[in-house]
């Protein structure tokens, strides 16, 4: 009876396993339309906790937040392409000497016939580093000039940045002998949809990002910490910790049923982690007199149509200041703002539009009054693509497919090539030295 009851809970137990592999292989196959066994998902470590560190970030004394030198990193998976991935995409990626997202260390030395292009910007600008730099390069070398040069894209872009921190990095480079060709510079998300959360903190909006500043400066300086940020911060680190314990059994698996269902935990802590961060982001730090870093208080009072004319102010003159340095050594440069989602007359589909937008997300407010101060300055600066000026808030309104990843700012692969195509063009309607080639 013993032995019979024993073969009972076997056969069930060996049933019960099968039909949860079948049913694993089944959701995997609806969620991504592949077989678990031949294209198991990736996930990445987050390696500031694998390293047992509380953050991976640095504060750069001329630049601001910034990532700590080698620290890897994953190339995103939904901006991977499926068939014929390129260099960039499959090699190991890590930050370089300064903590920028490059395979270069900088300053790099310019062969003979080696064309140096700088890209500058925030988080949208460090992935088309990633997924729309080599579609840049392509789009050039159609052009004769390009065609026996080696184009070498120097990614100078960093999650966060705003103005004047792109015109800082630029100057900081230059001075210390880094030659450039061609320069892009992609931004105008973070000026606009940052820069009100600096002002809301008491920040000044010239200020780095107090999204990333802050909690750099509750590191250094714990005094500046509340109980309520305290406890944020330890609920973040948690986050992060159980993440690596899923991830690390997850990378060791080969069974499609406990790939989903540990995929589906993974997500939700990954939802939870980013929910905190984005939690303790808008806590109110206490100010110190006696602080070793010093965030400067606003300037002046601004509130309404004056806060975003003022950024709209500061983001034109930094950009111009860019331009002229580089005139100045016959280098060209364009300036890209970049499209977003809240500032387009793009029809979404209701696929699109259950990822890409967001009714409460605090990013939306500041582009919907933005980007027309943004346009205005500029047009009243005089920023047109004859000097080099691309607005590109339009570029992928007509793209059939999905063009966003996030309800933030960030695009598909498509989306990226769409804007490496773009910026193509308007490098070659300036009158730059290819210009003249026969």
């Amino acid at each position: 009876m013993f032995t019979r009851a024993v073969r009972v809970i076997i056969v069930n137990v060996v049933v019960f396993c099968v039909l949860a592999e079948l049913a694993g292989l089944v959701i995997h196959y609806a969620q991504t339309g592949e077989l678990f066994y031949l294209h198991r998902p990736s996930y990445p470590l987050i390696p500031e906790t694998a390293q047992g560190e509380i953050t991976g970030d640095r504060l750069n004394p001329y630049f601001g937040p910034s990532h700590k030198a080698g620290l890897p990193f994953d190339f995103p998976a939904e901006l991977r392409e499926t068939n014929a991935p390129t260099a960039s995409q499959t090699k190991p990626l890590a930050t370089n000497n300064f903590g920028f997202d490059s395979p270069y260390q900088f300053p790099i030395v310019k062969g003979n016939r080696e064309f140096i292009v700088g890209l500058f910007g925030g988080s949208v600008g460090v992935f088309f580093c990633l997924a729309g730099a080599d579609r840049l390069v392509e789009d050039l070398k159609q052009h004769e000039f390009f065609r026996d040069r080696t184009i070498v894209p120097l990614c100078m872009a960093h999650e966060g940045y705003k103005q004047p921190q792109q015109l800082l990095v630029l100057t900081y480079f230059l001075s210390i002998g880094q030659t450039f060709d061609l320069v892009i510079n992609i931004d105008g998300f973070n000026e606009v949809a940052l820069s009100p959360l600096n002002n809301a903190q008491g920040l000044d909006i010239s200020m780095p990002s107090v999204s990333h500043l802050l909690p750099l400066i509750n590191l250094i300086d714990q005094g500046t910490l509340t109980p309520e940020k305290l406890q944020s911060l330890a609920s973040i680190n948690q986050y992060k910790e159980r993440l690596n314990q899923v991830t690390e059994i997850l990378q060791r698996n080969r069974l499609a049923s406990i790939g989903v269902l540990l995929g589906s935990y993974r997500a939700m802590l990954a939802r939870r982690y980013g929910e905190e961060s984005r939690h303790f982001a808008t806590l109110q730090s206490l100010r110190s007199d006696r602080s070793l870093v010093s965030a400067i208080p606003p300037t002046e009072q601004r509130t309404g149509a004056t806060l975003y004319t003022d950024i709209a102010r500061n983001w034109a003159q930094a950009s111009l200041l860019m331009r002229d340095m580089l005139a100045a050594r016959g280098t060209p440069y364009v300036h890209v703002l970049q499209p977003n989602q809240y500032s387009m007359s793009r029809t979404f589909t209701p696929e699109e539009a259950k990822v890409a937008l967001n009714a409460s997300s605090p990013y939306k407010p500041g582009v919907e009054q933005g980007y027309p101060a943004l346009l205005a300055e500029a047009a009243s600066r005089g920023m047109t693509r004859q000097s080099g000026f691309l607005d590109a808030t339009q570029i992928l309104d007509k793209e059939p497919g999905p063009v966003y990843v996030d309800n933030c700012c960030h695009y598909t692969s498509v989306g990226y090539r769409l804007l490496a195509d773009a910026i193509a063009s308007a490098v070659m309607s300036l009158d730059g030295p290819w210009a003249h080639a026969r």
